[in-house]
């Protein structure tokens, strides 16, 4: 089904794997950018990544499935997805590794 004019979905989302040191924050920036989502991405000081992506349910959704996969390189073995409010700031960005969570 289409996405309704204006109609957003905004997820939280934890990626646990081999997911850092193979370039999962440039790759889940570029990805998202291509598919014109707002948000954020960081390494975790437990090893996952974490993210945000905000923007149409479909494009949302492609993004999913594709952290799933991730970059070459990569080996997911798990991805937890929260359904949020809200939206973050425009954009998308690398952001600073969570080093005290």
């Amino acid at each position: 089904m289409p996405d309704k004019p204006g109609e957003r979905r905004t997820v939280t989302v934890r990626i646990e794997g081999r997911v850092q040191g193979v370039y999962y924050r440039a790759w889940t920036h570029d990805t998202a950018h291509a598919f014109g989502l707002d948000g954020w991405v960081r390494n975790a000081s437990d090893g996952s990544v974490e993210a945000v992506f905000s923007g149409p349910p479909a494009a949302v959704e492609e993004m999913l499935k594709r952290c799933a996969i991730g970059p070459r390189g990569a080996k997911v073995t798990a991805v937890t997805i929260v359904d949020e409010g809200g939206a973050p700031p425009s954009g998308f960005k690398v952001i600073a590794t969570d080093r005290w969570r």
